[in-house]
């Protein structure tokens, strides 16, 4: 409907959360939106506007000229600001008097944000999901990709959140989304998912590293089937190793990481991985991991959280390699579409 979503906010509100898809092209930047507000508030709302105007009236010809200079008479963009108030009101008046056929957004993402919160209150309750469980280290986030290469639904949670879920979730190429902009990322996901397939997610915890997922979405999880990946000890080290190599090059990140521990498992324990990861010795400190952290506190958030767990149908591999993952994704569907075929 739109040839352009134009978000009017400064570069912080925008990165605080923004609308699928849209372009930042403040009208005021952080700190002259801040200069502006002190105005407001301590002068007149009269002296922020004379302040205001020329800054607003400089920033929309730059964006046009650098950005916008080329299009159609036909374009058409939609505008908004927090409110829908003076500085989407700005800007559409402008591109209006140009000749483009602008709109601005009703409420601005104020009504934005009130409609993700409402939608996430009912979508996750539309979808059939279907809970990939199974302890650490046995490729579970893996399979959900190849479940998605394959041609099956997957919502994943993890990628939305840019974390992995543990105390070594922290992925080393981008940081975690705020909270908001994760709602919005989760609601455009959920919205492009059909309800008559199945949807295949992976057994979360409440918090994913800083992130809360929305009530509606951990009871449709907690309430679904799931299906158990059911991997050796010695097959999920020799993945985690592959899958957390990114640690073994920077053990003093591993370290600190581990530190976060404290309290969790006792000084002579962590004292041990941290002289385990001194030496190099990955494998061991993987499989003391598993033994002693993971195994435990998976089995027992699982039999808490996951209502059939333990009456899940199990998908049993020691392979976790690339190939092993495509095998296990494939026995997964077959399980779920025609579950006379499980093995």
């Amino acid at each position: 409907m739109f040839d352009a979503i134009i978000d009017a906010r400064s570069p912080a509100e925008f990165a605080e959360d923004h609308i699928p898809g849209a372009i930042n092209c403040p009208v005021l930047d952080d700190a002259e939106r801040a200069r502006v507000g002190v105005l407001y508030k301590q002068v007149s709302p009269f002296a922020a506007r004379v302040a205001g105007a020329p800054l607003i009236a400089r920033n929309i010809a730059r964006h046009i000229d650098e950005r916008f200079a080329d299009r159609p008479r036909t374009w058409t963009p939609l505008v908004y600001c927090w409110r829908g108030g003076q500085r989407s009101g700005a800007f559409t008046h402008i591109l209006r008097e140009i000749g483009w056929n602008a709109q601005r957004l009703e409420g601005g993402h104020k009504s934005w944000r009130h409609h993700v919160v409402a939608e996430l209150e009912a979508l996750p309750g539309r979808f059939s999901f279907r809970i990939l469980s199974g302890p650490t280290g046995s490729g579970k986030s893996r399979v959900l990709e190849a479940l998605a290469r394959q041609g099956a639904q997957v919502l994943h949670l993890e990628e939305l959140a840019a974390h992995r879920g543990s105390v070594l979730g922290p992925l080393p190429d981008r940081p975690q989304p705020p909270q908001k902009l994760f709602e919005t990322r989760l609601h455009a996901a959920l919205s492009q998912l059909d309800p008559a397939r199945p949807v295949y997610a992976e057994a979360e915890s409440r918090r994913i590293g800083s992130i809360h997922l929305p009530n509606a979405m951990i009871e449709a999880l907690r309430a679904a089937p799931c299906l158990l990946i059911d991997a050796p000890a010695a097959a999920r080290v020799e993945f985690l190793l592959r899958d957390y190599a990114h640690y073994l090059d920077t053990p003093a990140g591993l370290g600190t990481r581990l530190s976060h521990l404290k309290g969790l498992q006792s000084n002579e324990t962590l004292g041990r991985w941290q002289a385990l990861v001194a030496a190099g010795d990955f494998p061991a400190l993987v499989a003391e991991l598993l033994e002693l952290h993971y195994d435990p506190l998976y089995q027992r958030s699982q039999a808490h959280n996951f209502r059939d767990y333990r009456q899940a149908p199990r998908y049993t591999s020691a392979d976790l390699s690339p190939n092993g993952i495509e095998a296990l994704a494939a026995a997964i569907r077959a399980g779920v579409d025609e579950p006379e075929n499980r093995t």
